[in-house]
């Protein structure tokens, strides 16, 4: 029992440090932060897991947040994204 609630416990501690470090998707350009560049990615034709893509590229670059600037595409998506710092 003791090992389960220790388990448990370095689990929610680990997603809750993960989380503080992803890079956030945004509407628009934050107040705080500069652009630091454009990423890329090709992806299936959801929606979802392109926006996966981009956002993993960008914790990659060690972006604070990305804004994503076009899809396009018929049977493969294929995104642009500016990210910032």
């Amino acid at each position: 029992m003791k090992n389960v609630k220790a388990l448990i416990a370095a689990t929610v501690l680990s997603s809750l440090s993960f989380a503080s470090v992803a890079a956030v998707q945004v509407q628009s350009t934050p107040a705080d932060q500069q652009k630091a560049g454009v990423i890329s990615a090709d992806a299936g034709t959801n929606l979802g897991s392109l926006e996966n893509q981009l956002a993993q590229k960008a914790d990659e670059m060690g972006a604070k947040s990305f804004r994503i600037t076009s899809v396009s595409g018929p049977n493969t998506l294929h995104g642009t994204a500016v990210i910032y710092k």
